[in-house]
């Protein structure tokens, strides 16, 4: 079975910016040979993630707070005592999302859910360029 890895950068401005990608994603699997197999997108680094929502207002304000609850800004992080960058949260809230998402492929099509959508969560405090790994597998 083939391997196909290819990849794409976003903006982000970070502090938990929530950036639907599924577009992107998309766009990716136009050009390649397989049609029918498994396509994992992954970010590489340790302050943002991947999963997927419903990228509606409501869904993404809920979900920022529900991360704020389990994660907050406000409180100490060893992380930050050491290395001094203020970002400890996004560490511990990046681990908690996760890095990789993984989609069924069936005739170049995602099968996504309808309201579903391939979010990329940055939590890091600064804006970055993000790059955003796809790789599929099947045939």
């Amino acid at each position: 079975m083939p391997v196909i890895t290819k990849n794409f950068t976003i903006e982000t401005q970070g502090h938990s910016q929530i950036l639907d990608i599924t577009k992107q994603v998309k766009s990716q699997i136009l050009n390649i040979s397989i049609s029918s197999g498994i396509a994992v997108v992954f970010i590489p680094g340790s302050t943002a993630g991947i999963t997927s929502i419903e990228y509606e207002s409501g869904v993404m304000q809920d979900l920022a707070a529900a991360i704020e609850r389990l994660a907050p800004k406000s409180i100490h992080y060893n992380h930050d005592a050491r290395w001094g960058d203020g970002n400890g949260y996004a560490h511990v809230r990046a681990a908690l999302i996760g890095a990789s998402f993984t989609i069924p492929l069936q005739d170049k099509q995602l099968l996504l859910g309808t309201w579903q959508q391939i979010v990329l969560i940055d939590f890091d405090n600064r804006p970055r360029t993000r790059k955003v790994i796809l790789q599929l597998i099947g045939e």
